[in-house]
């Protein structure tokens, strides 16, 4: 979460997809990131889940197959969603 960091570790494999890890941020934060859909990306959100991969770029949660992100996330962040512009497709 921006401006409050939590150094906690996430077992991704714990989670069936991305609408499962959605569910858990919200229950942990107690925020709204609302879905993904893949056209308008996280459109309306306050608050946008974000992930760096193996190679240091961060990109939006839902941007690729849920295998690839298990296997490429290396951090995840919670951005607001205004400082997100032109992360990934739409937002």
């Amino acid at each position: 979460m921006d401006g409050a960091p939590y150094l906690r570790k996430i077992d991704l494999s714990c989670y069936k997809g991305y609408s499962d890890l959605l569910k858990a941020l919200e229950s942990m934060f107690k925020i709204s990131v609302g879905e993904y859909f893949e056209r308008d990306g996280y459109k309306g959100s306050d608050f946008v889940p974000t992930y760096e991969d193996k190679d240091g770029d961060w990109m939006l949660i839902g941007d690729v197959p849920w295998e690839m992100f298990e296997c490429n996330c290396k951090r995840l962040r919670i951005m607001k969603g205004s400082e997100a512009k032109g992360l990934g497709s739409g937002v």
